[in-house]
């Protein structure tokens, strides 16, 4: 990949994340009921964001995933991330993960962004398969997937190791041909 692409809806700015981002990471981080379903513990400092936006940057310098910061067009404040990992070019899927600093859930900002990330995987990235795993009591995320097309494959036991258990996971994916668009 060569320039970072920056990606725009009706209200949001997807752009790449930069060290400037840590503070406000960080904040929304901390906080419990971002990182419920994480495989992250609570964040205690600072230096913990500044490592994943090196780690989401260093994924997208090396061709293995791309995660965007999410702005409002009318800030240029992050209020989350969302994105590509688990890429695995040879059978054409990747994975998305994302989450959103609590003050703005319930706006249909994730719907938007994920529409518009979903719409680069296959336009772009030429995925075929677009995949989303989550915690069965993740609703919210449950509710999200659905809206945005994304459907229920099953459920993995135990296929996870998260914050010293084993968790189980539902799958959800979208193929590209099952795509209706934004």
């Amino acid at each position: 990949m060569s320039i970072f692409p920056i990606l725009e809806t009706d209200r949001l700015v997807l752009r790449q994340l930069n060290q400037e981002d840590s503070q406000v990471l960080f904040e929304y981080f901390s906080l419990g009921e971002v990182i419920k379903y994480y495989d992250l513990d609570s964040f205690n400092e600072i230096k913990q964001a500044e490592q994943l936006i090196h780690n989401w940057n260093q994924r997208y310098e090396n061709n293995q995933g791309i995660r965007w910061g999410i702005t409002l067009k009318s800030e240029n404040r992050l209020i989350g991330t969302c994105g590509f990992h688990n890429w695995m070019k040879e059978h054409y899927k990747a994975e998305i993960g994302y989450e959103l600093n609590p003050k703005y859930w319930c706006n249909g900002i994730m719907t938007e962004a994920i529409n518009e990330i979903l719409e680069y995987g296959f336009e772009e990235l030429e995925l075929n398969r677009i995949e989303a795993f989550i915690d069965p009591e993740n609703i919210s995320s449950r509710k999200l997937l659905e809206k945005t097309g994304l459907k229920e494959e099953g459920l993995l036991k135990e296929v996870f190791y998260e914050k010293s258990q084993f968790v189980d996971a539902i799958i959800f994916a979208i193929l590209k041909k099952n795509y209706k668009g934004k």
